[in-house]
């Protein structure tokens, strides 16, 4: 695409790009152009194995550079990760169980939510460490749970069958999301942070209205317990994966039923959008992946070769690769577009339930039931 015509093109339709922006936004333009142009076989090599905790991990994640992680473990604790050199820089204490849920609250990284089976949700200074507000309210086990892109509030998904929002700022419960049947295991705020989405072991996903703690729609369809739910990048579907063994595919505005993509003859344990909203990558029971085509609903590509349940899938920022991490204690790399094995991360000593790209797409980290996390560059 010739980038001063694009511009001109944007510029049409939105007034904020001004004609003292337009070359910066050209400069923009190109500088996606040679990122997308860049011929990719990067191969991955072990960096460092880190022996993180005494017990079990829960869950790892990335700041949005990628500078740090933290992970999250059964010794009741969730550790600050300095990427580069593999450091411990901090150990997050407080909590009276099993540290489970962890998010970072990207894009800014300053801060870190941590949700616990002593029914807490804690919110700590990513710097100093310091614990600034403990959520008190939900009365079971806190399994999942997110920032929104603003950062203005984090949202906690319980075992007691609600949500909560809470307000980071002042520390206080915003509004209880009540109307499940079953526990919360998996919840995703859109971009704009005006919706909410829970998906229950009671089979259903509910889209909120977060300023007034409304129920909109509840997506109803599946015959089994949710597994994952995720809107696209641009707010206009929503993904759920589910023990049905299968993925629907959902109309965010409407809350109206898309199509079911099939194929699996196991239970999805785990779907993503890619950035782009393109593709839809799904994990199985069954030991293999898929790729589909958002807007063609087709199988586009089989990820095969693992030899174990593939709990978590998801694409590198490019959206060209995909990762996998499998009970077979490999990690696998894969071609988006063709479904090829790029690479496998071998040597972890038991499952691996964790796995994520930083935002460059060159560094991974794998979690694994083998009480350490690997750093592959």
């Amino acid at each position: 695409t010739d980038a001063v015509a694009l511009v001109e093109e944007i510029r049409k339709g939105e007034p904020l790009i001004t004609a003292s922006f337009k070359e910066h936004v050209i400069h923009l333009v190109r500088r996606l152009q040679e990122k997308l142009g860049e011929k990719e076989d990067h191969k991955f090599y072990l960096f460092k194995v880190l022996r993180a905790h005494i017990l079990p991990l829960t869950n790892v994640a990335f700041n949005k550079s990628g500078s740090r992680f933290i992970t999250g473990s059964y010794d009741r604790t969730c550790k600050v990760w300095d990427t580069a050199s593999g450091e411990e820089l901090r150990t997050l204490e407080g909590h009276g169980n099993v540290v489970y849920a962890i998010a970072f609250n990207n894009p800014y990284g300053d801060k870190i939510a941590t949700g616990s089976f002593d029914k807490t949700c804690k919110l700590w200074s990513t710097e100093t460490g310091k614990c600034y507000h403990t959520f008190r309210g939900h009365s079971a086990e806190i399994v999942c749970l997110s920032f929104n892109l603003q950062s203005t509030l984090v949202a906690t998904g319980s075992m007691d069958t609600t949500a909560k929002l809470w307000d980071i700022e002042k520390g206080e419960e915003i509004v209880t999301l009540s109307g499940h049947s079953a526990e919360i295991i998996a919840l995703s705020f859109n971009t704009t942070g005006d919706r909410i989405i829970t998906g229950s072991f009671d089979h259903t996903v509910a889209v909120w209205d977060v300023g007034t703690g409304r129920m909109l729609h509840t997506l109803m369809g599946h015959r089994g317990e949710i597994s994952s739910a995720q809107f696209n990048w641009d707010c206009s579907l929503i993904v759920t994966g589910s023990m049905d063994k299968t993925c629907m595919l959902w109309n965010a505005m409407t809350g109206t039923h898309i199509a079911t993509l099939t194929g699996h003859n196991d239970e999805i344990l785990d779907v993503c959008f890619d950035y782009a909203g393109q593709r839809i990558a799904t994990a199985s029971a069954d030991g293999s992946a898929r790729v589909y085509n958002a807007e063609t609903k087709k199988c586009i590509a089989k990820l095969e070769g693992h030899g174990g349940e593939i709990s978590k899938v998801c694409f590198n920022p490019k959206g060209n690769h995909i990762l996998t991490a499998s009970s077979d204690k490999t990690a696998r790399l894969w071609d988006a577009a063709t479904g090829h094995c790029l690479q496998v991360l071998e040597g972890h000593t038991d499952e691996i339930f964790s796995c994520a790209f930083n935002y460059k797409g060159d560094i991974i980290i794998t979690g694994s039931k083998d009480n350490t996390c690997r750093i592959w560059h």
